[in-house]
């Protein structure tokens, strides 16, 4: 990696988070040293580990020689041409004559790049641009030239899919090849609206988040996340570069050159289009940025109706009707959506091969729920040509209609390659067995079955549990079963919102029932006849992450974040998630003192600690050795598919343990004595050393005297007792009600 400045250094981070050793470059070693440093106190972390970091070696210019070792070789240095050229022109003398280079510019042609080297050379030379941050974006845009070895692009394809778990999209060699050329035109848009008076910053974020399937960051919150900096620089770039009939599109407001200049560009120097502050109470608040005074005022509400009349409908009719609504939000979005659509029909055929490509950049990169041509087809062709007043349609939309056509495509923007989204493959091809409001069971092909959930953030209920089961007893007659999705979320854990209402309500032999049942369906995946291998993706929670704990493998992507989080709400683990704690520590024991270990587990169900990514989850024990991950969350189900079956060989049922040595009073005397210092120091209330407690007691098993053996059916006995106990505390129900107000938590 050449340059360990911001992207530099992050994307040397992520290829050490795949396991890959990295040469870190940069004018010195000592330099190269400051952006390692720069790694361990950045948020969102960059590692998935703090370990990985190892990985990674420090050197500088004067040790190019090293450079012979590597593979592949990546310039992310000064967005200046001629440096760049004059760094692989050094490096080239090194390196080995087999390997990759490439460049990360978010800009400059690479055939302008490449120009000046040798043919050879030229074979071998690219464009790899990551997006920032490059371990949470997935995209990476591929751009070749007419001179480089299509094996030498297949290959690294493949390498930054499989291995860096990146979505791989061929850009064309033009300026600011696809998702830049696309995303800053769009915040340009917004920029002249602000500029000219006709809305605030506000209101376009407002108009431009989730209501039309953007990320919650909107526009300008996104701004200010990248850097007004970078995005002053792209516009110029591309200005520079485009021809005249383009040039002024990206043409910046004046007001941007000044923030710019007064170091206002965003989160790392403290504010931008926001600033966040204090008030005299201590309690946080966010200002916003007045163009004209270029101080900070308090936040003014959008107030648009429309985006509350159509919160509760689907993604496309939502869009249907603000784009084509005659009111002010109608207008915004005619001004900078309905722009870009038409910007993006007009480009298409300059900057990527497919519309595809296209599609899938704008989501991988710039975290769009539905790409370009997607949006042209969930509104409708002709409704966004007269909803945007378009004489001359672009001649990607004319070819269309004179085939007299009204979408760009018949189905859903298809999977990338062969093994992506499986899962979605495999339901587009009428692979459904049965469906039920809380999940489906799907065929997998091969004899490997999946149950996949549907429910509000895959939350955990009674036709979840039934399909599960359903699933299971299906399995059995074939080979194997897998568990997981496609979607953000594996799972937030149990239908929080039922246990609330009946423990309102004190029907507490429905709550015994509720959480026997969920016990049971843990214990029927542990004891399956056939493998169960769950796949989780995002977020698993809860009771996701229980069902995790009792699955034969797991086979998770690696940006995957578990965690037994019920403490937080007053409760614990009691779908055989506490029990399963203990009996991975006692395991780690190997037969020793499992003390620590009981204790190590303890802390993590009473902290209610979460992974910050899969190998993060194998510290924690969440997650043990015989478990994997995927890079490519999109190779998350055919991955576990495929463990299932290498399982399915030479399985062997698991039944439930009899003999299970538990600590007694000594070990839960100790247990409870960090809980008593926690709560005397102040890092824990009242109610959180009662759930504490309540967890050490189950972890020793129960009230017993001394050291002795259980079995699991006696820790589940436990586990919902105690769960039981805690659903009376008026504490606990002020949690859960807290968490399903605000979605976080409360420590009273």
């Amino acid at each position: 990696m050449l340059g360990a400045g911001t992207m530099g250094a992050q994307i040397a981070a992520h290829a050490a988070n795949a396991g890959v050793p990295v040469l870190l470059f940069d004018l010195t070693a000592d330099a190269a040293r400051l952006g390692l440093d720069r790694l361990r106190s950045m948020r969102p972390d960059p590692l998935f580990t703090p370990d990985v970091i190892r990985l990674i070696e420090p050197r500088g210019f004067d040790q190019l020689a090293d450079v012979a070792r590597s593979d592949w070789i990546i310039e992310a240095v000064v967005e200046q041409l001629d440096v760049k050229r004059d760094v692989l022109r050094r490096v080239l003398a090194h390196a080995s004559p087999d390997a990759v280079l490439s460049s990360n510019t978010s800009g400059i042609p690479i055939g302008a790049i490449a120009a000046e080297f040798p043919l050879e050379a030229r074979r071998r030379m690219l464009g790899t641009h990551f997006f920032n941050p490059p371990r949470y974006l997935r995209l990476v845009e591929l751009i070749a030239t007419p001179d480089t070895g299509a094996d030498v692009a297949s290959r690294l394809a493949t390498f930054i899919d499989h291995r860096l778990g990146k979505g791989v999209v061929l850009a064309r060699d033009t300026p600011g090849f696809i998702a830049n050329r696309l995303g800053v035109f769009g915040a340009c848009r917004a920029l002249d609206l602000v500029a000219s008076g006709a809305f605030t910053i506000e209101e376009i974020d407002a108009a431009t988040g989730p209501a039309i399937g953007r990320p919650k960051s909107a526009t300008f919150r996104t701004l200010d996340i990248a850097g007004l900096d970078i995005l002053a620089l792209v516009a110029r770039d591309l200005s520079a570069r485009l021809a005249d009939g383009d040039r002024a599109a990206f043409a910046l407001p004046s007001f941007v050159a000044t923030m710019v200049d007064r170091g206002m560009v965003g989160a790392k120097t403290g504010g931008g289009f926001y600033k966040k502050t204090k008030d005299a109470n201590g309690e946080s608040r966010v200002l916003t940025l007045d163009i004209t005074t270029f101080e900070y005022r308090d936040p003014a509400p959008a107030g648009f109706p429309a985006l509350e009349a159509t919160r509760a409908i689907t993604l496309p009719d939502r869009l249907r009707a603000l784009l084509l609504g005659r009111d002010r939000l109608g207008d915004l979005l005619r001004r900078t959506l309905g722009a870009t659509l038409v910007y993006a029909a007009t480009i298409a055929h300059d900057i990527a091969a497919s519309l595809d490509e296209i599609d899938r950049a704008m989501r991988w990169g710039y975290g769009w729920e539905l790409g370009p041509f997607e949006l042209w087809d969930a509104i409708g062709v002709t409704r966004v040509l007269e909803a945007c007043a378009v004489a001359d349609p672009p001649p990607a939309v004319r070819a269309l209609l004179d085939a007299g056509r009204d979408r760009f495509r018949d189905a859903a923007l298809p999977p990338a390659g062969p093994g992506l989204l499986l899962l979605h493959s495999a339901k587009a091809g009428g692979g459904v067995i049965k469906r039920n409001a809380g999940a489906s069971l799907i065929d997998l092909g091969d004899g490997v079955l999946c149950v996949e959930f549907h429910s509000k953030m895959n939350t955990i209920g009674g036709e979840t549990i039934e399909m599960i089961r359903a699933g299971l007893a299906e399995a059995a007659t074939q080979t194997a079963l897998v568990i997981g999705g496609e979607s953000e979320v594996f799972s937030a854990g149990a239908n929080v919102m039922l246990l609330l209402l009946e423990a309102q309500e004190g029907n507490w032999d429905d709550i015994d029932r509720m959480v026997r049942e969920f016990q049971r369906m843990s214990m029927a995946i542990k004891t399956s006849a056939v493998p169960v291998v769950v796949a989780p993706a995002g977020l698993a929670l809860g009771g996701g992450c229980e069902i995790c704990l009792h699955a034969d493998r797991v086979h998770a992507a690696a940006e995957t974040y578990l965690g037994l989080v019920e403490a937080g709400l007053g409760l614990l683990p009691a779908g055989g998630g506490t029990k399963e704690m203990l009996l991975r520590a006692i395991d780690r024991a190997a037969g020793g003192d499992s003390a620590p270990h009981v204790r190590a587990a303890f802390e993590t169900i009473a902290l209610g600690k979460v992974s910050t990514s899969a190998p993060d989850a194998r510290r924690l024990g969440y997650l043990r050795d015989v478990d994997a991950y995927t890079m490519n969350r999109e190779r998350t189900i055919a991955d576990a598919k495929a463990v299932a079956l290498l399982r399915a060989r030479d399985y062997q049922p698991q039944a439930p343990r009899a003999a299970i040595p538990v600590g007694g009073a000594d070990l839960f005397a100790l247990l409870s004595l960090g809980v008593h210092l926690a709560w005397r120091a102040g890092q824990a209330s009242d109610h959180d050393a009662l759930v504490g407690r309540a967890v050490a007691r189950v972890l020793t098993g129960g009230e017993i005297a001394h050291k002795t053996s259980v079995s699991e059916a006696y820790l589940l006995d436990l586990e919902r007792e105690a769960f039981l106990k805690l659903c009376g505390e008026r504490k606990t129900l002020e949690r859960i009600g807290y968490t399903l107000k605000t979605g976080g938590l409360l420590r009273n």
